[in-house]
């Protein structure tokens, strides 16, 4: 009988960000055996992206403890505590610096199944942030399309690609869609980097005020991901918060927060550029629209909407035109929206089973990167999260036995806070000057 149906499993989520740390959280929910019960134990990896304690409660994931850590923090915890499964929540190079981390402090020892992915549509940086995520026991796949296209990567520069694993997004869910609502409710969903050029999210914004101005007897929401001053998995230059200052908004048009799934419970429309809103969306069946009005580009990560029945401008949508989702394009995507969902995530629950009954334990980490295969690139991951090129902590490196002061948390707060303005204010100064 596998350890996962006769004893609680001890799970850890080591994330980056808020999206991450929900991804991250869910996804241990959903592939994790828990015959015995769970115990989730969360760590936020300390950066520019660490969520503020409102993103935490937004995201409304529970955790039995949840503290923010280094690099180096981390990786001791993870050898003082024996854990059954580890879910690694991270950018690409996160991934690969804590694989080489564990390899390191591990050795032959025992380790627990390690986990990792995607938070959403994988629209960039195929290749890049597949290899640097290679070594972990199971590599996520949210839909058909994305393990197909994962193994080809894999296979094609001579990698082990057995840890692909087809899943779907964790985060879906909710009830379907009954019917028009009263008022009739639009909502963009905005993001923090798509696009990124003040011209282009002024346009979006003048065409949402325009649409509401239009339609005074619709609700019209533009569903915000973050408040100024906090960063979310990618940072946010031009937040609509500044750019809708001083502007007269209709009285239907309000700027709202808070959980994806509640707004939606209330959504006749979801309007986005590429946000993995809409895959949320199409999973309740609520019509949903990819704006076009930009372009269908890689950039703008639209382009991976094609085919989905759902690209149109805020043109089409004003005239009442209404997006119908091609239903094989749905399915190749891991929406679900045909009630398969409850059983998309059985692979991964029986592979990991598997992997925690494995005699002996498991095997040592083997990623595709090592100072042979990639020695002008490996040694600078792990250098950024103060790792040596055999994985082991620099000397130097945050202390991980002491909790800081109160001097050097202010400190802390102060640098990052000076990160974040300098993101939000000076950066975007210093482009408009080159571009004189």
């Amino acid at each position: 009988m596998p350890a996962s149906a006769t004893k609680a499993l001890r799970v850890a989520v080591l994330a980056d960000s808020d999206t991450r740390w929900k991804w991250g959280a869910l996804t241990a929910q959903r592939v994790t055996p828990t015959g015995g019960g769970l115990r989730l134990d969360g760590y936020l990896l300390r950066g520019r992206a660490t969520p503020t304690a409102r993103q935490l409660t937004e995201v409304g994931v529970h955790a039995d403890s949840l503290r923010e850590v280094t690099g180096a923090e981390f990786l001791r915890a993870m050898s003082e505590t024996s854990y059954d499964v580890l879910v690694l929540a991270l950018v690409g190079g996160g991934v690969q610096a804590m694989l080489h981390g564990l390899k390191a402090a591990r050795g032959s020892g025992r380790r627990p199944v390690v986990v990792t992915g995607y938070v959403g549509v994988v629209y960039e940086k195929l290749a890049d942030g597949l290899l640097l995520r290679h070594g972990a026991d199971l590599v996520l796949a949210n839909s058909r399309q994305d393990a197909e296209r994962f193994r080809a990567v894999y296979e094609g520069v001579g990698a082990d690609a057995g840890a692909v694993t087809e899943v779907a997004l964790p985060f879906l869910g909710g009830e379907p869609y009954g019917g028009e609502h009263e008022p009739y409710t639009v909502v963009f969903a905005a993001q923090p980097s798509v696009p990124d050029s003040r011209r282009d999210r002024t346009y979006l914004l003048d065409r949402l005020i325009a649409h509401a101005r239009r339609y005074p007897g619709r609700e019209v929401l533009l569903k915000l991901r973050s408040r100024p001053g906090e960063h979310t998995t990618h940072i946010e230059e031009l937040p609509y918060q500044k750019l809708v200052r001083g502007r007269d908004l209709p009285a239907n048009l309000r700027l709202v927060y808070g959980h994806m799934g509640e707004v939606l419970d209330r959504t006749d429309l979801l309007v986005t550029v590429s946000s993995t809103a809409a895959l949320e969306a199409l999973h309740r069946r609520v019509p949903t629209a990819v704006l076009t009005d930009l372009g269908v580009r890689e950039a703008l990560g639209n382009h991976h909407f094609t085919g989905s029945g759902c690209l149109a401008s805020w043109n089409q949508l004003d005239a009442g035109h209404r997006p119908r989702p091609d239903d094989g394009w749905l399915a190749r995507q891991g929406v679900a929206a045909d009630g398969r969902y409850d059983t998309a995530f059985d692979t991964a629950r029986a592979r990991i089973a598997a992997l925690l009954g494995s005699p002996g334990g498991l095997p040592p980490l083997t990623p595709y990167y090592t100072p042979d295969t990639a020695p002008g690139y490996l040694p600078g991951i792990l250098a950024r999260h103060h790792l040596g090129p055999d994985g082991a902590p620099l000397p130097g490196a945050p202390a991980p036995d002491r909790t800081p002061g109160p001097v050097r948390q202010v400190v802390r707060r102060a640098a990052r806070g000076a990160y974040r303005h300098g993101v939000q204010r000076v950066a975007p100064v210093i482009r408009r000057m080159g571009e004189l």
